[in-house]
């Protein structure tokens, strides 16, 4: 009997050391790539086409939702929810563009202006609150969701003024362009800190 005290007690000591790799640098690198090539399209540079849908159902889309679930398999809540949610939202807006163009069942479906408006506003609401949870972390981090928040309230503020919003969009492009990019250089900083073993690159 005492033997098996023993060997319980033992096995209580064991420790699980979690070798997995750090999701985040996937989850950034997916949602920073594909904002940027959005934007540059909301900038004026190039009309919405196959390679921006592409890669928010894929890349924007998939891999940000399976680094969310990775994220949830090391119990971080935050990247979790932030991850699993952003990654939704890029298959969302991709079905927002291509439902209207799927046929008859489809038809009179395209996004107006207004609950167009609304569903980025909500975004921004999240995006918001996602932003309060990074003042505890990475300055770099606080940078991306402060800047995500602004460009879907603008972006909300550019769709709900109809034509007169114009020149908002563009805006929102050059600042989106900027929120991306802020996003990669968090990952790959990440992954160059991690490849060193030292700080590379200051977050």
């Amino acid at each position: 009997m005492s033997q098996n005290i023993k060997d319980v007690m033992s096995i209580r000591d064991i420790k699980i050391t979690d070798l997995s790799a750090n999701p985040a640098p996937l989850g950034l690198t997916a949602f920073g790539m594909t904002t940027v090539l959005l934007n540059i399209h909301n900038a004026g540079f190039y009309p919405m086409n196959a390679m921006i849908l592409s890669m928010g159902f894929f890349y924007g889309g998939l891999a940000q939702v399976i680094a969310g679930i990775e994220e949830w398999k090391k119990g971080n809540t935050f990247g979790a929810t932030a991850f699993t949610s952003f990654g939704f939202f890029w298959l969302s807006l991709v079905g927002i563009v291509l439902l209207p163009k799927a046929g008859d069942n489809f038809t009179g479906l395209a996004a107006a202006s207004f609950p167009f408006a609304a569903y980025l506003f909500m975004w921004g609401v999240f995006t918001t609150f996602m932003f309060i949870g990074t003042l505890k972390g990475s300055r770099a981090l606080s940078v991306v969701f402060l800047t995500l928040a602004i460009l879907f309230f603008l972006l909300a503020a550019g769709n709900y003024l109809g034509d007169a919003g114009a020149g908002i969009l563009k805006i929102a492009g050059y600042e989106g362009i900027f929120t991306g990019l802020s996003a990669m250089y968090t990952a790959l900083g990440q992954v160059l800190n991690e490849a060193y073993g030292k700080k590379m690159v200051p977050l």
